[in-house]
């Protein structure tokens, strides 16, 4: 019987479904916030699908923690594009890693969902923990690839004082700045004539008109006409320029959250500090407590529409700006400086990784012996092993809740 070979459009559709489906199940997996995603992302995308190689995968966190926005998610929006062939498998790989969450959040603000009692705070606890096993997988399998010599170990360790001593956001742009300029003067005997494409099908014209689009929807507010403001273009505005003006993502953007949804007395404070509370307890992007905030706003549109503008509102700033520079980033990385510059910025990102490792993924969730223990095994189960992540994450809960409960 003659096989009959899918046609290209059918090809490209069964890779966006692939995409979605992989991100689904991380969307429901992957709790411990953008650090510990960056975890799951380089165990699944890196050492078990072979989707990408180490250095390409720090190349685009390295982008990533450049640009304004969950990096968390524009690296997995930049994976989608990668493995999907284009812009809809970035849109797949969002769209399936933020669901989860945001549903969850969503019955959360309907009060369909509460983490009370010895139990469910154990549960937490317990899924806390798991982070701290995920980020030092992940720490110790990239710092054996990106950083194999002295210079590199060098500049790893200025990255973490760096990311210690400054603050979040200076921190971290200032390490991978000054990792990147380090490896311009100390990383140019590695130089290779051949280096790899990272491949994003990303054409400079769309590129730009991403560019474009962003700096018009944050100028919205200016260029347009008073008659047509409305509940729904200030609400769209207060969550797009919060995803805008962040660096750093996750933790970083709840003050400025807070000045867009309480200062205005959209949300009681009392209510916003719940909302925060529970997206502790939930899988996914810490982005999508944009979606309860957008549900429990006190006017019109409010509900699912408002969940549905303030979730997407919040993270389309950085998806454009991700979009937006690709191509423009897998051109310059192919320059001899460029690639000295990149293995001091990857250095520096296994430093911002083992800076996050300490505070605040160690010093939320290592309280007690019984802690360092749980994580200890949910380390060795995941290196030595070999353990799918979901398996830890729900032996770890399940042994938080019964601490908890005892």
């Amino acid at each position: 019987m003659t096989m009959v070979e899918p046609t290209p459009i059918a090809s490209a559709m069964n890779r966006i479904v692939e995409v979605f489906i992989v991100f689904l199940k991380l969307g429901l997996t992957s709790f411990g916030g953008p650090i510990a995603h960056l975890g799951y992302f380089r165990e699944e995308f890196v050492n078990r699908r072979k989707w990408l190689t180490d250095e390409a995968f720090a190349d685009v966190v390295a982008l990533c923690q450049f640009l304004p926005g969950p990096a968390s998610s524009q690296v997995g929006f930049a994976i989608g594009i990668f493995r999907g062939s284009g812009v809809l498998g970035g849109i797949a790989a969002w769209t399936a890693f933020t669901l989860p969450s945001a549903i969850l959040l969503i019955a959360f603000a309907y009060g369909a969902a509460n983490f009370a009692g010895p139990i469910g705070q154990g549960i937490i606890h317990g899924l806390k923990l798991v982070a701290v096993a995920v980020v030092a997988q992940a720490i110790w399998g990239m710092a054996r690839t990106l950083t194999p010599d002295k210079t590199r170990i060098a500049i790893a360790l200025a990255a973490i004082a760096a990311a210690v001593f400054l603050s979040s956001t200076l921190g971290q742009i200032g390490a991978i700045a000054g990792g990147a300029l380090a490896g311009l003067f100390f990383c140019r005997d590695t130089y290779t004539q051949d280096t790899h494409r990272l491949g994003f099908s990303v054409n400079r014209r769309s590129a730009i008109l991403a560019l474009i689009l962003f700096a018009a929807l944050f100028a919205l507010p200016v260029i347009l006409p008073d008659s047509l403001h409305s509940q729904a273009i200030s609400l769209f505005d207060a969550f797009y320029r919060s995803g805008a003006l962040v660096f750093g993502g996750g933790h970083v953007v709840l003050p400025l959250l807070e000045t867009a949804v309480v200062a205005p007395g959209w949300v009681s404070h009392e209510a916003f500090l719940a909302g925060y509370g529970a997206a502790q307890a939930v899988p996914g992007p810490l982005f999508t407590f944009g979606a309860y905030l957008g549900a429990i706003v006190n006017s019109p549109p409010n509900g699912m529409p408002g969940a549905l503008i303030a979730v997407i509102a919040l993270s389309l700033p950085g998806l454009l700006l991700a979009y937006g520079t690709l191509p423009f980033w897998d051109d310059l990385r192919r320059l001899p400086l460029a690639q000295a510059a990149m293995r001091g910025a990857n250095a520096a990102v296994v430093g911002i990784l083992a800076a996050a490792f300490y505070n605040p993924v160690w010093t939320s969730a290592v309280f007690k012996p019984s802690d360092f223990l749980l994580v200890t095994a949910g380390f060795l189960f995941l290196t030595i092993w070999k353990m799918p992540p979901w398996i830890v994450v729900v032996a770890l809960a399940i042994a938080g809740a019964i601490m908890g409960a005892a």
